[in-house]
């Protein structure tokens, strides 16, 4: 089942995305990821080194369904200090 996604970026995601959110329908990460980075080869090198909150919570699996109607942030790594 595809899910309407509100995808939302933040810091050097949302500079390579060129966009602060949008909605996207997808699966699955891997397909969200595939669909975000479509023609946006800028974003697809950003994404390589990010993490994906789902509703809030850390989410790898790049095979599983998605729930209908998440959030996810885009999360690129941060310096700290």
């Amino acid at each position: 089942m595809t899910a309407v996604l509100l995808v939302r970026y933040f810091a050097g995601a949302r500079a390579a995305a060129g966009v602060p959110e949008e909605k996207v329908e997808a699966a699955t990460l891997g397909e969200l990821m595939a669909v975000l980075t479509h023609d946006r080869p800028r974003l697809a090198s950003v994404l390589t080194a990010c993490s994906f909150l789902v509703d809030g919570t850390s989410w790898r699996d790049r095979e599983a369904a998605l729930p209908s109607t998440a959030t996810v942030d885009v999360l690129p790594p941060f310096a700290g200090g």
